[in-house]
């Protein structure tokens, strides 16, 4: 089991090389400490598993699993931080990740880990109390058909929501610059708001 280790703390990486070492199954394929680099090191090494912190700058580590999701659909992402965060659970489960666990669940990666590998699901205790809720939060989102947005338009709000520029919108969905504040000017018209900032806002008062 390959597995690429991204954490912007690099004592934590290294902490994690030597618990994941312990098994012989695993073998730490490489290791970064952004979002920018589990993209990079994602397509270099090829993981089995990418384990991930997700609050990392400038690129958060759920920005950048969206990214590699899009990309590579089938790729597992375990996501390893220290937020027992609502709005960051959520993302990950509409992002396709895997598995979310607190660092302090140490001695439950490695099996997590395997898990993960065969096809499972993994979430820490904390996170699995929380689920049933968030989860009945997360089908109560406003009608966004009812404004005439677009599924392409709703992309564009939660990029916007998750604070990505147009630059980084047009990179992740493959358009250009222009075609993303054309679909911006459209969102703004169809809701009645006047900049970026009311669309996330908008977007977070109504999810």
């Amino acid at each position: 089991m390959k597995v690429l280790i991204i954490d912007d703390d690099k004592l934590v990486c290294s902490s994690l090389k030597i618990i994941l070492s312990s098994d012989k199954e695993v073998t730490v394929c490489g290791s970064g400490n952004s979002g920018e680099d589990a993209i990079n090191l994602y397509e270099e090494t090829n993981p089995d598993i990418l384990l991930m912190d997700i609050r990392m700058e400038p690129m958060s580590g759920l920005a950048a699993g969206e990214k590699i999701l899009h990309l590579h659909p089938d790729a597992k992402i375990l996501y390893l931080t220290t937020f027992l965060d609502d709005d960051y659970i959520i993302k990950a489960l509409n992002i396709g990740a895997k598995g979310y666990m607190l660092k302090q669940d140490f001695e439950s990666i490695l099996s997590a880990l395997h898990a993960v590998y065969q096809g499972q699901n993994v979430y820490g205790n904390e996170i699995i109390t929380k689920l049933p809720v968030l989860l009945q939060q997360s089908n109560s989102r406003v009608n966004y058909e009812s404004y005439g947005i677009t599924d392409k338009e709703y992309e564009i709000i939660c990029k916007i929501a998750d604070g990505l520029s147009n630059k980084e919108i047009s990179e992740l969905l493959f358009l250009s610059e222009g075609t993303v504040r054309n679909y911006i000017s459209l969102i703004l018209e169809k809701l009645s708001l006047r900049d970026r900032t009311q669309i996330a806002i908008f977007y977070y008062k109504n999810c």
